[in-house]
Parts: C-alpha cells; structure tokens; sequence
C-alpha cells in the first residue's frame, strides 16, 4: 500500500476495482483499518481482510483481492502528513512482502509510493524501495527501469546527489546496467532491443572539454565491451537531444547517467502510466512511477490509478514465463 499517509492505499484500492477478471488474484500488504477508513470516506469496495498469508492467498484466488493486515498504525499517525509512524510502517509491508515473494508464496510485489522523508525520520536507511530491495534480496547487480509506451529509461545512478554521481560511474557499472536493460526488453517486448546510452557531461563531455572524461574512461569502454556481445548499442549521445522524436521512435531503451535525467524526459511524457520495475532481482518488483502526493491524499480522493494498474499489469506478465534475467 505504500505510505498510509500518501495516495498509495487510494490506488491500489482503485486497482483492485478496476482490475480485469483475468488479472491475478491480488493481496494487499497493509494496515487494514487505514483500507477501511478509506473505503469509508472516498465509497470504495473494502476487499475481505486476512490476518495470515495463508488465508490473504486463498481469499485473493476465490474473490480476486485481500488485505493481509500487517501491522496497525498508532493513533499518532495523520493522513497527508510526514511522519516516523508512517516511514516505519511502510517498511514493515514492504519487507513482509518481500519475505513472501523470496519464498515463492507470491507471483511477485508490486509496491505503493513511499515517503523519502518519512523513511528516514523512522530510522531506515535506505533512501528509497531500489535500495531496500537490492538489500533484503541481496542483490549485487540490480537497476532501477522506468518504462512506458513513449520511452523506457534505465540508471546507473538512482538517489544520490549530483556531486557523488560522477564517483559512482565505472566501466562495469555502467555494463551491467545496459546487460540488465538487453534482457529486461527481450523478455517484454520478445525479440532484441535497441539501445541508446547518454553521455554524463553536456554534449556528451565534448571530446573532455567538460567534465573529467568520464565518457572516455568508463562510458565508451562500457559500449564497446557491450557490441562485442552482440548488443545494438548506440553512443554515448549528448543528453540534450538523446530524446528528440525521431531518435525516441527508433530507439527501446535509454541508459542514463543519473536519476533526472531520465525521470525528467518520462514523466513529461507517460507521467501517468509509467511504471517502474527493478532489474537483477531474483523476484519481480515492480511500482507506480509517481510519489505520495501529499497535497491531494486522503482529501480530494481523485488519484489515478493508471500506473499502479499498468505495475500490476506488468508484474504479472513478466510472472508468466517472461521474467527479467538477473
């Protein structure tokens, strides 16, 4: 459900209403009066409540949807607001939904926003749902992929500042993350992809007029070990015109640098219908490619539930025999 504060139960208990009737049975990881209260205020369907894994798993293959009560909140805790309680609370479903998935009990975990800020007022300290996964999966090559219609982005770097991006950037580094995004389309889109990889200075560091040439010292090695696997590769390209049109029309896959400059690109394109999955793991994960909206959560109960249908979507399809290669 992502945080109880945020617009994550409203979506996914949106998604349930909207789901198709050959959708896979679904189980929301949860505090059940959060559901409850609102399914109360905003007239959505409350899905039957399970105290159990057990008893969430076969509610969910009878009737299509369960809420598997993790945990309850406090009475401290308010909608919309920045708490510890909610930080706190998020993880614990995040990390039992994780433990289900690593023991097979479930297909695969597709996450609700969660709060940056609240995470690390509750004393966690990965800073978003990519770190705590590679953590409670103990995964050492994994990457962050944001996909949709218009434009399919993989990063390098995720939620780190721009001043530490340049030190995280190597030549396998930057070969794992075009690896995992080759196979990640082959298994989605079923034949090989195109890719594309940015530069991390303006104009591609312009033959080490800017930067420290880092497109010469990891990013072009990292291109050539990559062709000599048989990957269509192209670059590195000059992030400012990496994603005109004509180059978006002919291309599957963008390798970026750092976190903007691909979020940038795809959220003013498919804003509300991205979705983003993490590559390397040895379970499927994929999310809503949008925050907690604290301005409207819980108030105006107008959230769209597009991207978290289109995770579902997804999760369960790369579930049937097409799951990303780690």
């Amino acid at each position: 459900m992502g945080d109880p504060a945020g617009v994550g139960p409203e979506v996914s208990l949106k998604a349930c209403e909207r789901r198709g009737s050959d959708d896979h049975g679904l189980a929301l990881f949860g505090d059940a009066d959060v559901f409850a209260r609102l399914s109360r205020d905003a007239g959505l369907t409350m899905p039957s409540v399970a105290e159990t894994l057990d008893e969430a798993l076969t509610i969910a293959k009878t009737n299509g949807t369960s809420v598997l009560h993790v945990d309850s909140l406090s009475d401290r805790w308010e909608p919309a607001k920045v708490t510890a309680e909610t930080g706190r609370a998020s993880y614990r479903y995040i990390t039992a939904a994780i433990e289900a998935a690593l023991a097979g009990r479930v297909a695969g975990v597709v996450t609700g926003p969660i709060h940056k800020e609240a995470l690390r007022f509750s004393g966690v300290e990965h800073p978003g749902h990519t770190e705590i996964f590679e953590a409670l999966t103990r995964s050492t090559r994994a990457c962050m992929m944001l996909t949709s219609d218009a434009l399919t982005c993989s990063f390098v770097t995720t939620h780190v500042g721009l001043c530490d991006v340049p030190g995280l950037i190597s030549t396998g580094r930057v070969l794992d993350v075009i690896e995992l995004t080759d196979g990640a389309i082959r298994s989605i889109q079923g034949r090989p992809p195109r890719l594309v990889v940015c530069g991390l200075n303006p104009h591609a560091g312009e033959s080490g007029l800017f930067g420290n040439r880092e497109e010469e010292r990891f990013i072009v090695p990292a291109i050539e070990s990559a062709r000599s696997l048989g990957i269509d590769i192209e670059g590195p390209l000059p992030p400012d015109t990496a994603f005109l049109p004509a180059r978006r029309q002919r291309t599957d896959a963008f390798i970026c640098m750092y976190h903007d400059q691909g979020h940038i690109p795809l959220k003013a394109l498919s804003f509300e219908t991205a979705v983003n999955t993490t590559l390397g793991l040895p379970i499927v994960r994929t999310s809503v490619d949008h925050g907690t909206a604290l301005d409207i959560a819980w108030n105006r109960f107008d959230a769209d539930p597009t991207s978290m249908l289109q995770a579902i979507r997804l999760a369960a399809k790369l579930h049937r025999g097409q799951e990303i290669p780690s």
